[in-house]
C-alpha cells in the first residue's frame, strides 16, 4: 500500500495510506487535504494541484509531460525544480512519498 506524506505550508503534516493506482490528487480529495483544490477541469490555464515533491522522491516518479509542464505555468504559487501537478502522480505499491503543497492554489 503506498503511503503519501502531505506536508502543508505551515509545516503540519498528514499522512495517508492510498490505494495503488490512484493519484495523489484522487488521496488528497479522498482524504479532506484541503490545500489540492482538484477542480481545474483540465484547463491549461490554472493548476489547482499543484505540489512540491520531496527532491529523494523525484527519481521515483515518472518523467513529467509536456502538458504537466504547460500546465505547472498556471500555478499560484511560481513552480520550482520540484513542482508536480499531484493529477500526473499515479501512486506505485509500496510507494512512499513526500509533497509539501503550496500556500495558495488559486
Amino acid at each position: 500500500m503506498p503511503t503519501v506524506h502531505f506536508t502543508d505550508a505551515a509545516g503540519a503534516t498528514t499522512t495517508i495510506n492510498a490505494n495503488t493506482g490512484d493519484s495523489v490528487m484522487e488521496t488528497a480529495v479522498r482524504n479532506g487535504v484541503t490545500a489540492i483544490v482538484a477542480e481545474c477541469g483540465g484547463s491549461l490555464s490554472c493548476a489547482t494541484c499543484h505540489v512540491f515533491v520531496a527532491e529523494a522522491d523525484l527519481p521515483s516518479l515518472e518523467p513529467m509531460g509536456e502538458m504537466e509542464d504547460e500546465m505547472l505555468y498556471g500555478t499560484a504559487v511560481d513552480r520550482a525544480d520540484n513542482s508536480r501537478l499531484s493529477c500526473q502522480i499515479r501512486l506505485c505499491e509500496d510507494q512512499e512519498l513526500h509533497v509539501t503543497t503550496p500556500e495558495t492554489q488559486v
